[in-house]
């Protein structure tokens, strides 16, 4: 609190400097913030700077292009964390499908009747083996 009071105090301080401006006796002229003898203060006003109509076009079309740049920028970026959500639900079906394959028991599929199809153990294996390389390729 004592740090931000005196920052404050100090800012109207670094705002007021003053310039001064003396000769040598070579003929150089000096400027310095510190008082010399023979130096006089020296106003220093900011110079404003007028833009012609060019200039503030091309400065539109660059905010423009940025602006622009930014929003592509972001839709990129929401796309590829719905690719990772996406991705991650099937890593985790897999995953879950894995685990039920390695419990045992009977596997089956529903046919269009509602009828159980059971899988042969050959079938299962294959289901397995295809399983482990989908994880291995698309899982990390």
């Amino acid at each position: 609190m004592r740090y931000l009071l005196c920052c404050l105090l100090l800012v109207p301080v670094a705002a007021s400097a003053e310039i001064y401006r003396w000769t040598d006796a070579q003929g150089q002229v000096h400027f310095s913030e510190t008082p010399r003898e023979g130096a006089k203060p020296v106003t220093v006003r900011p110079q404003v700077v007028e833009r012609d109509q060019l200039t503030r076009e091309r400065e539109a079309r660059t905010a423009k292009f940025y602006d622009a740049r930014r929003q592509e920028q972001a839709a990129a970026a929401g796309r590829a964390a719905e690719a990772r959500v996406q991705q991650e639900k099937k890593c985790s079906q897999l995953r879950d499908q894995q685990g039920q394959l390695s419990n045992g028991g009977p596997v089956y599929r529903l046919d269009e009747r509602g009828e159980r199809q059971y899988y042969t153990d050959e079938q299962i294996e294959t289901f397995r083996r295809k399983l482990a390389e989908s994880v291995a390729s698309d899982c990390y």
